[in-house]
């Protein structure tokens, strides 16, 4: 598998904007999720960990699975979700505000939800290759490749965005996807106490993007909670997990907010010369503690 990644972020940005018929083709299963998130980036129960344990546990969002007819089901909000038993199941992925990105060679920048660590103006991830590098990101698209599913460099070549997949043989040391009967535990979560989040508002939040930092939280702590193959979710390690990712404040999560708060407000930023654009990604990202990205 050989990438040519520079100047592209096809798969760290929201596609639907530039190409509507990208819509529902970044779904993993069957079950449509709850939120609207494109190509979330789902993560391991170490991964998890990890990001709480470096302070970054407000860079996390949980994905809950409305359930088909073939599933098990539990009752939140008077929505039917996906299910271990009396367990709504989820996974945790990173975080995607919008962002000020001009992806693929697009003349002009626009707001598209992009990775809480893509920088906006060199199109490169902040944390590539580092300890906290998602093992999905590592190994994309080999999955699709091993699927025969399109992937999102070949959306970007289709899009005139050049030769993007120089090789598309999947590695042979592919690990198994985070989907699957061998996944509970490791990617995929049951949530131990559905009464606790029933009648919450819970289903409503996650829909309309507008959970709270407890609600993230809760679903951080049962994950890093988990035991691999099983049910059992530590309470201890739950705790403790949850209190740090409720509490974190890292330049990520402060960043997340920020921009979200300016797309909101600023549509014409996206218009602004490149100069103003850069200075707003240092003020709001570098000078706030970002890491720098490697460079090509």
């Amino acid at each position: 598998m050989d990438l040519h990644c520079e100047g592209c972020a096809g798969c760290c940005v929201d596609w639907r904007p530039l190409a509507p018929d990208a819509a529902g083709s970044d779904r993993a299963g069957r079950r449509p999720p709850l939120d609207d998130a494109y190509d979330l980036v789902s993560l391991t129960r170490d991964e998890v960990a990890g990001f709480v344990d470096d302070g970054l546990g407000d860079v996390l969002t949980p994905r809950l699975f409305v359930a088909d007819d073939r599933d098990e089901t539990v009752t939140v909000d008077g929505v039917d979700l996906a299910a271990v038993g009396d367990r709504p199941v989820f996974v945790i992925g990173l975080r995607k505000p919008p962002k000020p990105v001009a992806p693929i060679g697009t003349d002009e920048p626009r707001w598209l939800d992009a990775c809480v660590f893509l920088d906006p103006t060199t199109l490169q991830c902040r944390i590539h290759d580092e300890d906290r590098y998602p093992r999905t990101c590592s190994t994309y698209p080999g999955h699709n490749l091993a699927l025969d599913a399109e992937t999102e460099c070949e959306r970007v070549e289709a899009a005139g965005g050049g030769d993007r997949l120089l090789d598309d043989a999947p590695p042979s040391d592919l690990p198994p996807p985070a989907f699957g009967p061998q996944a509970l535990g490791t990617t995929v979560f049951a949530y131990p106490d559905v009464d606790a989040l029933d009648g919450t508002g819970i289903v409503d939040r996650i829909r309309d993007g507008t959970l709270t930092a407890a609600d993230r939280a809760r679903f951080v702590g049962a994950a890093v909670g988990s035991s691999p193959g099983s049910l059992t979710v530590d309470p201890d390690r739950t705790a403790d997990a949850r209190a740090a990712a409720r509490d974190a404040d890292s330049w990520a999560g402060r960043a997340v907010r920020a921009w979200t708060e300016r797309a909101g407000t600023e549509a014409s930023l996206v218009e602004a010369d490149s100069e103003t654009r850069e200075r707003l990604v240092r003020e709001l990202e570098d000078d706030a503690g970002a890491p720098e990205t490697p460079g090509w």
